[in-house]
């Protein structure tokens, strides 16, 4: 569907983020957006196709810009053994919360907290899920240029890829001020970049 700038284009979507948060994907109506906005519900459809289309409109941009951060985060990696150099370990994860995620913290709080009966409902097992392949994949290319690498199982690294990237969205799941988030981030980077330079042999 077309992204437009229009007015109305621009009230509905405030007034579907007002009706999402509030009541979540599930209970969520277009009857009640197109109340909160002052439309008639086809008014609304001239916008999108139907409830999942325009929660996917709200939340994909959020969505992406995951997604990018994810592909710089993992050529760091990737480039210096293309070149030979040594890798510069460092977790980026932090960063990511801290910078892009925290500070806009009602778009991800809409994309994993209130997306339930969406086909985002499970975005946190499938980014976990994603992030454990690419971490395995990046370990394989460590072996083929001769670099010593961590004896972890995919069970194991699942295991610890759900705890952490759990524990980082919590945060986001209830919906923290940002100044509530880096104040908890602070905490799980304590606890949790020691382990994993300790598991990365680093």
């Amino acid at each position: 569907m077309p992204r437009d700038k229009t007015v109305n284009h621009i009230k509905i979507m405030a007034a579907a983020k007002e009706e999402f948060l509030e009541r979540g994907y599930e209970k969520a109506s277009m009857r009640g957006i197109a109340d909160r906005c002052g439309l008639t519900a086809a008014g609304i459809y001239r916008h999108c196709r139907d409830k999942e289309d325009l929660f996917c409109q709200l939340v994909s941009p959020a969505e992406e810009k995951l997604k990018e951060w994810a592909k710089g985060h993992l050529r760091r990696y990737e480039e210096p053994v293309k070149k030979g150099k040594k890798i510069k370990w460092q977790d980026s994860n932090i960063d990511m919360m801290r910078e892009l995620v925290y500070p806009n913290m009602e778009d991800y709080h809409l994309l994993v907290a209130k997306s339930k009966g969406s086909r985002y409902e499970n975005f946190l097992h499938d980014m976990t899920e994603e992030s454990q392949n690419k971490f395995l994949s990046y370990l394989e290319k460590l072996r083929t240029a001769g670099i010593n690498t961590p004896d972890i199982s995919p069970q194991q690294l699942h295991l610890l890829m759900t705890a952490y990237i759990t524990a980082l969205f919590e945060p986001v799941v209830h919906n923290y001020s940002y100044e509530e988030a880096v104040d908890a981030l602070e905490t799980l980077e304590k606890f949790f970049l020691p382990g994993w330079k300790q598991v990365m042999d680093l």
